[in-house]
């Protein structure tokens, strides 16, 4: 997996846009219209940033089945978000699951006008 793809990945998502609020290397990608746009992905070089359950435990689960490939995202941890490693040690599978999950959270808590058509099939 590398950065490139995994844009692809998350802008082929109903409504998906990119961000780049904080002028980094590399966008977020967020759903939803403008202001009200909710970020799904942190992007780096080296890893994508998820909301990884609806809380900190069910996200958890993930730091237990790749000890040293997921993290705890700084700032937003606590909310269930994790940052997962391109190394390879994680099967580009599971990475793409892992955004569309994060997509298919971040957009059920939208307000239902703002959710795009066709979301809860992505």
């Amino acid at each position: 997996m590398d950065v490139t793809r995994m844009l692809e990945h998350c802008l082929a998502r109903p409504g998906a846009w990119t961000d780049n609020p904080w002028d980094h290397e590399h966008p977020v990608v967020k759903v939803g219209e403008g202001e009200r746009g909710r970020i799904f992905a942190f992007l780096r070089s080296e890893s994508v940033g998820v909301k990884g359950g609806p809380s900190r435990e069910a996200a958890d689960e993930w730091l237990d089945r790749f000890p040293g490939e997921v993290t705890v995202m700084a700032y937003i941890g606590r909310s269930g978000w994790n940052d997962l490693a391109f190394s390879g040690a994680i099967p580009d599978e599971d990475l793409l699951d892992a955004v569309d999950e994060s997509y298919r959270l971040v957009v059920a808590k939208l307000p239902k006008k703002h959710r795009p058509p066709g979301w809860e099939d992505a």
